[in-house]
């Protein structure tokens, strides 16, 4: 999908179509009151000099997306708003809508499987498809069918997005960037040389700044680069499995399937402060946000049908150094409570005397909550219920 969270948001606001805005950070004071002035007129009558603007942003907010025209001033996912900021200080900052995002997500996916059933979801912006047995799949390369399927999607939700025709995931994924927004691109296997190796490294999918900067230092910085390297010298410098795959993905080998059904190994939760906090002296707002954050892990669980063992946490303190701790239980939970005070179990085994600038809660070792049910009914028992170590106020929490 195109900028699919600031397009998403364009919709609501369409006033904003074609100029610089950032979706990212938590809703701020700012963007209640914008909603309370105008209150009594749609949201598409809104001034566009009424919204806010990323030069007055103050926080630790990190961009989810931006629209194309943001792009241009080098702003992109996953940037710092304050850095975003001094790029592209005129633009427009929105905060992101997860709910609105998702029911968008389930209904282009849901548009695509009526067309071609075998899909793979990777995530709330993008699926792989396989084209191979539809109807018309092969007609002009796949062109006919891609054009259908953007056809489609564009009437169901208004939003446009970008397709990569390949014979296989790994080009296909990067034949998706060639033209957005709005594009579909055709890769067949002779065009490998013209339009894949031209490419920079990081533009295969599986090599990420570590490879790409360690791959610069041995002179290799196009995929070309790389495919002309000996397969045994990769093997030599990145290992037997990983080498070997960058030779592989040099050449445009791929023979992953299309997986139509794939179960998550963990759901989280995690949140970047506007502030450094401390355990002791911000233990209040601190204790809120992870009981929060507890909370909408459970409510992800309990939404999808799962239930999970394994409890962890993740700090970031204000030296960008990270720590993690987790506990297993004897039995599977999505219950808030259940979750809460694990993870606060959790806490006594990190240090708390540093300042905390992310703090994040995980739910492994996932299980679909209706087949242990099931299982459960057969045999005639029920689940024992989970046990964990006798509850003492976390640090987080007033004694």
């Amino acid at each position: 999908m195109d900028a699919f969270f600031a397009s998403v948001e364009l919709l609501r606001y369409p006033q904003l179509k074609g100029l610089p805005v950032v979706i990212g950070g938590g809703r701020r004071s700012a963007d209640d009151e914008l909603l309370q002035r105008y209150a009594d007129r749609p949201l598409s009558k809104i001034p566009v000099e009424a919204f806010p603007l990323l030069r007055d942003y103050v926080g630790r907010g990190v961009i989810t997306t931006a629209t194309y025209p943001a792009r241009q001033f080098g702003v992109g996912s996953a940037m710092g708003m304050m850095k975003a900021a001094r790029l592209c200080p005129q633009a427009i900052v929105l905060p992101v809508d997860f709910d609105e995002v998702r029911r968008f997500s389930r209904t282009f996916k849901a548009v695509i499987q009526e067309i071609a059933p075998v899909m793979e979801d990777r995530g709330v912006d993008e699926v792989y498809i396989d084209f191979t047995e539809v109807p018309g799949g092969q007609r002009e390369g796949g062109r006919v069918l891609a054009r259908l399927i953007q056809k489609s999607i564009f009437q169901a939700t208004g939003l446009t997005c970008s397709i990569g025709v390949a014979p296989n995931k790994l080009v296909a994924k990067m034949a998706s960037e060639f033209d957005k927004p709005n594009g579909i691109s055709i890769v067949f296997e002779h065009d490998l040389q013209t339009k894949i190796w031209p490419l920079a490294v990081r533009k295969i999918n599986g090599i990420g700044p570590k490879s790409g900067e360690k791959l610069a230092g041995l002179h290799i910085h196009t995929i070309g680069d790389l495919a002309a390297q000996p397969r045994e010298w990769l093997v030599d410098h990145f290992g037997q499995a990983y080498g070997a795959w960058m030779h592989d993905a040099a050449w445009g080998r791929d023979d992953r399937p299309v997986v139509t059904e794939s179960e998550p190994v963990s759901m989280s939760r995690e949140t970047t402060f506007e502030r450094d906090l401390h355990a002791v002296r911000d233990r209040a707002e601190l204790g809120a946000i992870f009981t929060d954050l507890c909370t909408r892990v459970a409510e992800d669980l309990q939404r999808k049908g799962y239930v999970g063992k394994t409890i962890g946490i993740k700090l970031r303190y204000d030296d960008f150094r990270t720590a993690t701790r987790d506990q297993t239980l004897d039995a599977y939970t999505a219950d808030p409570a259940l979750i809460r005070r694990t993870a606060g179990q959790c806490l006594k085994r990190v240090d708390l005397r540093q300042r905390l600038r992310l703090l994040g809660v995980r739910v492994g070792k996932l299980a679909r909550a209706q087949a242990l049910a099931t299982a459960a009914a057969a045999a005639g028992s029920d689940e024992a219920a989970p046990r964990v170590a006798e509850h003492t106020p976390d640090l987080f929490q007033d004694p």
